[in-house]
């Protein structure tokens, strides 16, 4: 009995490992530059999470899913139900530039100056906002708890970036 047991609980570490370990620099997918280079970046405070309360003048406002080589079911959803997010409601900002989205696998060695200035710890879905005081970023956490309904998800997405892109 203690035997399958062991079995059960090496599995679950096996299976959530792949959730967690995008540092670890190994994989085949592709990267994207998402960088600006007209723009300073810095860090708020000793966590590195800002919110973003009042902006004069946004720049751009950056949507990326950070995801490790394996990836299970939910982070795959959190990636894809962002994405859709994006496409149906601001394609209009996604053309022109104001919102940009991108899948980044942050075990690939070209993506780690990505992952170290976003401070990526693990599968997560990231917001950075560009606005004349620099860079601000946030980790969305909230999206994990919507993946079980796609239109709560997607409303919850779509009222925070439309609040980011207000300036607010």
């Amino acid at each position: 009995m203690k035997y399958y047991l062991l079995l059960f609980l090496l599995g679950l570490v096996l299976l959530l490992a792949g959730c967690t370990n995008v540092n670890q620099g190994a994989g085949n997918s592709s990267s994207v530059n998402l960088s600006n280079s007209t723009i300073n970046s810095s860090t708020c405070g000793v966590s590195n999470n800002c919110n973003v309360s009042s902006v004069s003048n946004l720049n751009k406002v950056e949507v990326i899913h950070f995801h490790g080589t394996n990836q299970c079911y939910s982070c795959k959803t959190v990636g894809a139900y962002a994405e859709e997010t994006i496409n149906v409601y601001f394609a209009d900002e996604l053309k022109s530039g104001k919102i940009t989205f991108a899948h980044i696998n942050g075990e690939l060695p070209e993506n780690q100056e990505l992952v170290a200035k976003y401070g990526v710890t693990g599968s997560s879905l990231w917001i950075g906002v560009y606005d004349d005081k620099g860079f601000h970023k946030e980790e969305n956490t909230n999206v994990w708890y919507k993946i079980g309904n796609k239109e709560s998800y997607m409303t919850y997405l779509k009222g925070v970036l439309e609040i980011k892109l207000s300036g607010a």
